[in-house]
């Protein structure tokens, strides 16, 4: 296997001094006689140039389906921490000194993002394939348990394991407040389409599950004042674009509606997220979802996860708490009803 690095958002070069990756324990533990120390182009050491990636050399270390590894970075000088993972919904340990080889980090403190690590490269059977699901928050897990792995696609993982498919990964490319047009919290889609899905090892389809927040944020403190909200029509054709581009490069690409969010973020400063124009600009892409027969296929998590008496609001065995994000239920619901013959999962 192999780790990632990446100093894509650096203005200046970062220094990895050492690093060591190993199997995941419980909380800041690893397993004992798992820990291996990683090397870069055969050098204890590298220096990343700014929005450059840094891969390490292999190492021989057996990870198993759905397991979970501990990757430890030393950065031996002071180290702005411009490329992150934001919502991990996983937590991380900073600590000082060189710890890479540490079983444990008892006194760490303890952070809920991902700093800096961008992927994890594993060996793979020659039939082996990738799915990858793009979206936003709600593909990235926000309202599920931290460190259960109860995220969406984490459970969709479990489910193709059981099932029998253990030659498919699921390759989590969720940004919590991504959009489809526009930046601000991670890029927009159609800038990191190339990055996040494309270039991909081994992709074959992807899901697209992103909008709600295109159609959301306008007119919230979200966005700079005056920023003009996309119609429904702008995000349709955001989407069109992903998907020629997705069939250019021969991948199927399947559209998941966008969940109710009525009454959403009630009670606090982001209250204004949900107004009956903005539903009415959900409910218009949704139709374009599951009529246009653009996409390859469609998944209907709005369906799924609606309250029957009430369709504008997330049934409430599923709401979080925020009236827009599922908890680890309605998250359980939403892997569990996937067609998998739609993922090429016999």
């Amino acid at each position: 296997m192999r780790i990632v690095v990446s100093n894509e958002y650096g203005k200046q070069p970062i220094t990895i001094g050492a690093a060591h990756v190993a199997l995941a324990g419980a909380e800041s533990n690893i397993v004992a006689g798992s820990d291996r120390n990683l090397t870069f182009s055969g050098q204890g050491s590298i220096t990343v140039p700014p929005g450059a990636p840094a891969i390490s050399d292999p190492v021989d270390l057996q990870v198993p389906a759905l397991g979970s590894v501990a990757v430890s970075l030393y950065f031996p000088e002071i180290t702005p921490t411009t490329t992150w993972h934001n919502d991990a919904k996983q937590t991380g340990y900073l600590a000082d000194g060189d710890v890479t080889g540490a079983a444990d980090l008892k006194d760490a403190q303890k952070l809920p993002s991902r700093l800096f690590l961008s992927e994890i490269l594993v060996d793979a059977a020659p039939e082996a394939r990738a799915i990858v699901t793009f979206g936003d928050s709600i593909t990235d897990g926000d309202g599920s348990t931290p460190d259960a792995n109860h995220r969406w696609p984490d459970l969709l993982a479990e489910r193709l394991i059981k099932e029998g498919a253990t030659n498919v990964a699921i390759v989590n490319e969720g940004i919590s407040g991504a959009r489809v047009l526009r930046d601000r919290m991670g890029d927009n889609a159609l800038a990191r389409f190339d990055r996040d899905v494309l270039s991909q090892p081994r992709a074959d389809t992807v899901v697209l599950m992103m909008g709600i927040n295109d159609i959301g944020w306008p007119e919230t403190i979200l966005v700079p004042k005056g920023e003009p909200a996309p119609s429904a029509q702008d995000v349709i054709a955001g989407y069109e674009q992903l998907i020629d581009r997705a069939h250019e490069r021969r991948l199927r690409i399947l559209g998941a509606t966008l969940t109710p969010f009525e009454d959403t973020f009630h009670g606090t400063p982001l209250y204004g997220y949900y107004d009956e124009a903005k539903e009415a600009k959900r409910e218009a892409i949704n139709n374009w979802i599951r009529t246009s027969g653009k996409f390859d296929g469609v998944i209907d998590f709005d369906a799924l996860v609606r309250d029957s008496s009430d369709p504008k609001h997330i049934k409430a065995e599923y709401d979080h708490g925020d009236h827009l994000h599922p908890n680890d239920a309605g998250y359980a619901v939403m892997a569990g009803a996937i067609d998998l013959g739609m993922l090429g999962v016999k």
